[in-house]
């Protein structure tokens, strides 16, 4: 039997192992962590989010940066310090602002995000695991319709054309729906067609431990490097031993940049740095995600009790969690939710692999026959994690994948 060996034992990772085993390969994943245990995997919001088409950064968000940067608290931050180091990186974010490249760029997502449900349904039903998933769709609440018209009506717009379900809720529905939320906000868009997981760690590890009872196997290790023999990877070399590779995915989240290189692709992959704070007994009823427009940040509930999460900051891999984000997204919520209980609580902070055109890596290596890339989802890891999986099989098996791939190729850069 082939030989696939998949690099990541994230959500992107398991969901590709997942589908490369039911095509025929055996598998073997590499990773130093146990499956969905470290970085965005684990500490996600839980919202498949189909919903979210638009790139991160579009022109009328750039005369409000630099007061955001200025703001520690401010939804999107950069450490002083990291500024030089991420600066090409910005200036390629600046260029994706243009309005051909946003509407390139929404329209690519559209396409792409428009299979992730389906995607996701084939492994959620053969893992047994549909209890984890809640398909109540996804609320973005604001505190006006003039605050929606002026700040996200870009945003709708470019959902409604790629055909994105959604409902306005005036202020009685948006009471009904979620009791607990402050009279400050009186306009919600509900997006009917997406969802969320009680615990994106128990639904990436129900994955695995499904994937590993049909004979995958999981080879905890660091990996370093490669084996090559003329245009195919023959091997992975990791700081254990050496994996034998027919087929070769790089899945490994933020951690993939070096090991890109060393299969001869240089791609602008940095940390989008997220935090978010567990409460566990958070003293109100939320019945499905809230994402909260105008200070940009998400409130998910879940099995253990709500996740405060979201914020994007650019610091690096190395630099420790600021806890004035920490902070700032629990003063956040306890105005939002008035009621809001946070005296038990866990925090977290992890890394989001971006790119500066806000698409991921998806489809084959330039370079190397036998080798696909799929990573750099930024805050769309889960969502598009069983779309990757499924669209990297069909590659390798000579099928055309449910989206056109063209636009996530890793040259694009």
């Amino acid at each position: 039997m082939a030989k696939a060996v998949v690099i990541g034992a994230g959500a992107v990772g398991i969901a590709t192992a997942s589908y490369l085993q039911r095509e025929g390969w055996s598998v073997t994943v590499v990773d130093r962590e146990p499956p969905g245990l470290a970085g965005a995997s684990f500490g996600n919001s839980g919202m498949i989010a189909t919903h979210i088409v638009e790139p991160i950064a579009v022109r009328s968000i750039l005369p409000k940066l630099p007061r955001m940067l200025l703001d520690p608290t401010s939804p999107l931050a950069i450490r002083w310090w990291y500024l030089p180091t991420l600066l090409p990186w910005l200036v390629r974010l600046l260029k994706a602002t243009a309005p051909a490249e946003v509407e390139r760029i929404s329209y690519a997502l559209g396409t792409q995000l428009a299979h992730a449900d389906e995607a996701y349904r084939f492994l959620i039903d053969d893992a047994e695991v549909e209890p984890l998933i809640q398909r109540k769709g996804i609320i973005d609440v604001y505190p006006d319709m003039a605050f929606l018209e002026e700040n996200a009506a870009y945003a709708l717009d470019f959902r409604r054309r790629n055909g994105v379900p959604f409902v306005m809720l005036g202020d009685n529905a948006l009471r009904n729906l979620m009791p607990a939320l402050s009279r400050d906000y009186g306009v919600g868009v509900h997006f009917t067609a997406a969802s969320h997981t009680v615990d994106p760690f128990l639904l990436v590890s129900a994955l695995a431990k499904r994937f590993e009872a049909r004979g995958g196997r999981f080879h905890r290790a660091h990996a370093t490097g490669f084996e090559t023999t003329g245009e195919q990877v023959t091997a992975v070399r990791t700081d254990e031993a050496s994996v034998p590779a027919d087929l070769l995915v790089l899945a490994a989240g933020i951690w993939s940049r070096p090991l890109a290189l060393k299969l001869g692709s240089l791609v602008p992959l940095d940390s989008e740095r997220g935090y978010h704070v567990m409460l566990g007994a958070p003293g109100i009823e939320l019945a499905l995600p809230v994402t909260v427009g105008d200070v940009r940040f998400s409130v998910t509930p879940m099995a253990s009790g709500i996740r405060v999460g979201g914020t994007i900051e650019f610091a690096g891999l190395d630099a420790p969690p600021n806890p004035v984000r920490h902070e700032a997204l629990l003063g956040h919520a306890r105005r939002v939710f008035p009621g809001l209980k946070t005296e038990i609580q866990t925090r977290w902070m992890g890394h989001r692999p971006s790119l500066p055109d806000s698409m991921p890596v998806i489809g084959p290596s330039p370079h190397l026959k036998n080798v696909y890339f799929g990573f750099g989802h930024g805050h769309l890891g889960l969502t598009s994690a069983a779309i990757t999986g499924r669209a990297i099989t069909d590659m390798a098996a000579g099928r055309r994948p449910p989206f056109d791939p063209t636009p996530f190729r890793v040259d694009r850069f």
